[in-house]
């Protein structure tokens, strides 16, 4: 069988990220994560930023408060530990993308188990994810 799982929980779709519309006007990303600490969407962008710039300790700090920022999320918005999180619900992103440079920064530091764990935790989310997310 090769179509979703029906008896698994549904997918969860995080409401609109409001740093977005911030970062979309152009504010840099340090003062919107002053304005919206809760956002993994800020997070992410500052660690693929810092991960750019060859900050691995940066990109991995970043990456870490953006992930556990999302899981916060993800849980106020029924997300019980498991199931999908669409990559194509564009407010998820935020979250995956935090997740993937989490990934990226912790290969980086040859920390195996942990690129193992968020690999398996990337496409459990989403199948479709796009490959070059996966660290």
């Amino acid at each position: 069988m090769n179509g979703p799982n029906l008896l698994g929980p549904p997918p969860v779709t995080l409401p609109v990220d409001p740093a977005d519309a911030d970062l979309a006007a152009g504010q840099s990303a340090e003062s919107v994560a002053r304005n919206h600490p809760t956002s993994s969407l800020v997070w992410a962008e500052l660690a693929e930023a810092a991960l750019d710039r060859g900050d691995d300790v940066a990109g991995y700090a970043f990456a870490r408060v953006g992930y556990h920022r999302g899981l916060d999320q993800l849980r106020r918005n029924g997300w019980k530990g498991a199931g999908p999180v669409p990559w194509s619900h564009v407010p998820n992103r935020g979250f995956l993308r935090a997740l993937a440079a989490l990934g990226q920064a912790a290969a980086l530091f040859e920390e195996t188990d942990e690129v193992a764990r968020i690999t398996a935790f990337l496409l459990d989310a989403d199948r479709n994810i796009p490959a070059d997310m996966l660290p």
